[in-house]
């Protein structure tokens, strides 16, 4: 590795799960050196850079540890049985001693005494067992892609599937021979050609189906949708625990209406005209939804994603647990499903990669909603939205989250936070800026922002989230 190629190193915007800098000035544990060489060969192999600062501008401050590189690296080879490369730098501001990490073979999570390790921020921590599982099953066909029915004729597909519906969300006309049309549906992977007849894939019928319980293998992923009337779950609303029995491409769009009509909503007549006003923007419901359709983790059997609605909240709850800590949901993007999410994505299901949480936090800041905030069950995850309260009546752990999440937005799309920004986000007069103040000093306090600029006067303080 050369100056220049280290250097260029030092300017990624932020460590990843594929490189890892640390100080090491004078020296390093070996033992710890282990963990991370588990982790980053667990997710996908990568870099340990030592003699460099983790936090930008990085800079070069030398090592001392590890003079011998060829004896810790089989070292490290006799407890993980993981071959480690490694290079030595000059660099004119000291010794940077690079340490390459090999991916883990195919299908097999790697260990050091039993500990299957993987980064989360900054630290190293135990993977999920859905992690644990996601490598397991690798190299094994994907659940998209199993039978959902097979020994078809081409007028069973068409009976089973909602053909039009899917040319319908493509802006195209229906094919004019029915054997076009099969070919259509089997270069998308929603049919294969078997042994002479047709067999209609678990991607055909999630995506497609007329009726997800004519197929055994997606039966009760149909997403249930449930009205409560108060704020618990004591009581169901007549008739509104329902499940939507169609694909998801084809049923989206009336799933989508049908949980937005059920929203509490207000009234007002002006002028002869009556105006409704939902306590959810559509955009928002649609998003959450679409998002716990994409990740969800589809080899959960028993359980699908359920649309819950109550006088105060929602909450949209869906199988699996996340692949990325839930407070980098803004910034990263990172998907279960990626072919199955690829396929709702060219049917306008669901935003292009990495936007979708965008969306919502632009929506909650626009109609001056509380924060989205996500709970994890042990196999499930769940995000709630909440109904509109004004500034004094949000909890100290919603004000510091609302402020995180607003920071987050403005980090990812290039703009400041500030107290004018945080002041626009409650539509707090400037007279009371010390109040957006208070806002952003109990979210420092919470170490979810710090400032850009420890430095800078009051006026000038410019904040970022923690990780940046």
């Amino acid at each position: 590795m050369t100056d220049a190629e280290l250097n260029a190193l030092l300017d990624v915007r932020s460590e990843n799960e594929h490189i890892e800098f640390k100080e090491a000035k004078n020296s390093f544990h070996f033992e710890k050196l282990v963990d991370y060489c588990v982790a980053l060969a667990n997710e996908g192999g990568g870099r340990m850079v030592l003699g460099v600062t983790d936090k930008r501008p990085r800079k070069v401050v030398g090592t001392l540890a590890f003079e011998l590189p060829e004896k810790t690296v089989a070292g490290i080879h006799e407890r993980i049985h993981l071959k480690i490369l490694w290079q030595e730098i000059a660099h004119a501001d000291g010794r940077v001693l690079v340490f390459d990490v090999p991916s883990r073979p195919v299908g097999h999570p790697l260990h050091y005494d039993g500990r299957y390790l993987m980064r989360a921020g900054e630290e190293l921590v135990a993977m999920t067992p859905d992690q644990l599982k996601r490598i397991i099953d690798e190299g094994r066909p994907e659940f998209i892609d199993l039978a959902a029915k097979s020994g078809c004729t081409e007028e069973t597909v068409v009976s089973l599937l909602d053909v039009q519906g899917y040319f319908d969300l493509r802006k195209r006309p229906l094919p004019s021979t029915r054997t076009e049309l099969i070919e259509t549906l089997v270069g998308k992977g929603f049919v294969r050609r078997d042994k002479g007849s047709l067999t209609i894939t678990n991607l055909g019928a999630l995506m497609l189906a007329k009726r997800l319980t004519d197929f055994e293998s997606v039966a009760r992923k149909g997403v249930r949708l449930i009205v409560y009337d108060g704020i618990s779950k004591q009581k169901v609303r007549a008739g509104k625990d329902t499940t939507e029995p169609k694909g998801y491409a084809v049923g989206f769009e009336g799933l989508v209406n049908y949980a937005f009509d059920q929203l509490p909503a207000s009234e007002e007549i002006a002028s002869a005209l009556r105006t409704t006003t939902h306590a959810y923007p559509m955009k928002v419901i649609r998003e959450v939804i679409a998002n716990a359709i994409v990740h969800q983790d589809l080899s959960e059997t028993g359980t699908g994603v359920t649309v819950e609605i109550y006088d105060d909240r929602i909450e949209v709850t869906n199988p699996g647990l996340p692949m990325l800590p839930v407070d980098r949901f803004i910034d990263e993007n990172q998907s279960r499903n990626e072919r199955f999410a690829d396929a709702l994505r060219q049917l306008g299901i669901c935003e292009e990669r990495g936007h979708g949480m965008d969306a919502v936090v632009t929506e909650i800041e626009l109609h001056q909603l509380p924060p989205y905030r996500f709970r994890l069950g042990a196999r499930h995850t769940a995000i709630v939205l909440s109904r509109y309260k004004p500034l004094r009546d949000l909890a100290p752990e919603e004000r510091i989250n609302a402020v995180y999440q607003h920071c987050v937005l403005r980090f990812v799309t290039n703009q400041i936070t500030n107290n004018e920004s945080i002041r626009d986000r409650f539509k707090i007069d400037k007279k009371n800026s010390a109040m957006a103040s208070r806002l952003l000093g109990e979210a420092v306090i919470a170490t979810v922002i710090k400032p850009s600029d420890p430095q800078a006067a009051n006026k000038l303080m410019r904040y970022v989230p923690y990780w940046a």
